[in-house]
């Protein structure tokens, strides 16, 4: 048997509901997956229907423009969901909207009927909102909380496309242990529920990979006494630049310094992840004012900036936040620094001119001017370009 790649653990998922340990022991050393890796589709853009719309605002100057020059990019809108006494009792935000047109309403020639596209939210959670009853409709809200209307119903007028059927993840070259093999030998079909995990050369856990059930197997060609497992996933896979960041880390937390540079945007994304998991809790902050140097020659986004600035204060593959928000969680103690930090950021210009856009284009990210800002105010950090 070559060396393991993965771990297939047993899992009692309603342990873990109760809060006690969903693990129980090892079922099987696996040196390889197949159909394991695979990116989430895009967002799924609807068409939809506001149905008796006051138009007020932005909506109605976009409606303007789009009668002269066609679809008219309305950014985020969201809908406040009315109760019968009007007070707002939820909202549902739809993502990149674009206006396409209107007509008049059919129940009230004084209101519009305003159709727009956008991207929709996570469907499995809900469709989309359905007014209370006796409710007067939706309050329709700018990306900034600007009055942009009301309206007194909503309708999807775009069919939802059927979600494609994923392949089942196969584990090659398995070596069962215990439970598993006990089970193998007796030719039991139900084998139960399984997690999956990244392992490093030693056999250390790197990353949670997949959950599911374990339901069929057969012999390898990999080996006598070997099996090829099945297991029907539960969970979503990992990403396609999971596989690359899992190889640098093959070996367990790197030593080298910017391995991260070699990811692309989405790599290192998933890098920061790795890190986060592979983060050791409770220890000591370094005292404030303590100084650290922070490699920019890497820093072509925002994702590189966090990899860089993880690796300055917890050495490589270290963690110290994967944005804005995760970098304040951090620096409230027990991640390696308490602030203010004295941040010594080298060949600064790369960041200066690469920070402003993903590689989406169609969303912003700080720019290096705003990410100065947000790093120095407050008691965050004292920073000096190099």
């Amino acid at each position: 048997m070559g060396a393991p790649k993965y771990v297939l653990l047993s899992y009692d998922r309603q342990a873990e509901f109760e809060g006690e340990e969903g693990y129980e022991e090892t079922w099987a050393w696996c040196e390889d997956a197949e159909d394991l890796f695979a990116d989430p589709p895009p967002p799924l853009r609807e068409v939809y229907d506001l149905l008796g719309c006051a138009p007020e605002g932005q909506l109605s100057e976009a409606l303007t423009r789009a009668r002269a020059e066609g679809p008219t990019p309305l950014g985020s809108l969201t809908l406040e969901i009315l109760d019968k006494t009007g007070a707002a009792v939820g909202e549902w935000r739809l993502e990149e909207a674009r206006l396409l047109g209107d007509r008049p309403c059919a129940r009230d020639l004084t209101l519009r009927d305003v159709t727009i596209e956008g991207t929709a939210p996570d469907r499995h959670a809900y469709d989309y909102p359905r007014r209370p009853p006796l409710s007067p409709g939706y309050r329709l809200l700018g990306p900034h909380g600007e009055p942009h209307g009301t309206c007194r119903d909503l309708a999807c007028t775009s069919e939802v496309p059927d979600e494609p059927t994923e392949p089942p993840l196969r584990l090659l070259g398995c070596s069962p242990q215990g439970a598993l093999r006990r089970a193998l030998d007796a030719g039991e079909e139900d084998l139960g529920h399984a997690k999956l995990l990244r392992v490093d050369t030693s056999g250390r856990p790197v990353q949670s990979a997949a959950e599911g059930e374990l339901r069929a197997w057969i012999p390898s060609a990999r080996g006598p006494g070997l099996v090829d497992l099945t297991l029907d996933l539960w969970s979503e896979r990992p990403p396609l630049a999971a596989g690359e960041v899992w190889d640098l880390w093959a070996d367990g937390r790197p030593t080298e310094s910017n391995l991260w540079a070699r990811c692309d945007h989405e790599g290192r994304q998933f890098w920061l992840r790795t890190a986060l998991d592979n983060h050791e809790h409770g220890g000591q902050d370094r005292p404030p004012g303590t100084r650290y140097h922070l490699d920019g020659r890497h820093i072509t986004d925002l994702p590189g900036f966090f990899c860089a600035l993880g690796e300055a204060v917890n050495g490589p593959g270290g963690y110290f936040g994967w944005g804005p928000d995760a970098l304040d969680d951090c620096l409230t103690g027990r991640w390696g620094a308490a602030p203010p930090l004295r941040l010594v950021w080298h060949d600064s210009e790369v960041a200066r001119r690469h920070l402003g856009l993903t590689p989406q284009a169609s969303r912003r990210a700080l720019d290096f001017e705003e990410l100065l800002v947000f790093l120095t105010e407050g008691d965050r950090a004292d920073v000096h370009l190099a």
